[in-house]
């Protein structure tokens, strides 16, 4: 792989973490130092699991926010749209008045991810639910869930590039 290879999910970082990545990469060791950083599995995998997880999470740090009506995996998430979850507010009149509810969904793929991973996933898209924003408020109450947020989320990016190159 040659520096001018684009690694699609990391685009903004620095170039010198662009080129551990890429050396991790030539190497041929991303994959095992992902799996050995992130080495438990979660066993979240039905639709009703991944409600139980969400909702215990979300009574924990964010008890007061609007309730959730569904929670669940979505096949159709695709992560070339950079969409590895949703939050939606589905707005529906009932009678005079109308009433919305929310919705999270997870990208399949993440059934199968390191249990940190999916954790994260399902912490920003709870954040959603108090801000709407990517902006510092959004981030510190992401920490607040899981303080070593931004970590994983770096390393999920690894993942998914790690996921992305061809078998060797």
């Amino acid at each position: 792989m040659s520096n001018a290879t684009p690694l699609k999910y990391l685009a903004g970082y620095p170039e010198h973490l662009l080129m551990q990545v890429r050396q991790l990469i030539d190497q041929g060791k991303l994959v095992e130092t992902i799996a050995r950083r992130y080495p438990e599995p979660h066993e979240v995998r039905t639709d009703k699991a991944l409600y139980d997880y969400v909702i215990e999470l979300k009574e924990r740090y964010l008890r007061k926010a609007d309730p959730l009506s569904k929670v669940a995996y979505d096949s159709k998430l695709k992560v070339i749209q950079h969409a590895l979850g949703t939050h939606t507010a589905v707005s529906r009149v009932k009678g005079g008045k109308l009433k919305a509810k929310r919705e999270i969904r997870v990208a399949s793929l993440f059934r199968d991810a390191p249990a940190d991973f999916l954790k994260m996933i399902v912490v920003h898209e709870l954040a959603h639910l108090k801000e709407r924003e990517h902006d510092k408020a959004f981030y510190a109450l992401c920490t607040h869930m899981q303080p070593d947020y931004h970590q994983v989320e770096f390393d999920l990016r690894l993942y998914l590039t790690a996921k992305d190159l061809p078998e060797r």
